[in-house]
């Protein structure tokens, strides 16, 4: 499963904050790296 392009998704569409992705982050399904690109901000 392609985790990122689903947080980025969710994201984009509004359905996710900063918080959620983070969650993400914290469960191994994305890179601190990946949550920047999806963000734009630092972790």
């Amino acid at each position: 499963m392609d985790w990122f392009t689903i947080v980025k998704r969710h994201y984009d569409a509004g359905r996710y904050l900063n918080s959620d992705v983070m969650k993400f982050v914290t469960a191994g399904k994305i890179t601190n790296e990946q949550y920047t690109e999806i963000t734009g901000q630092a972790v």
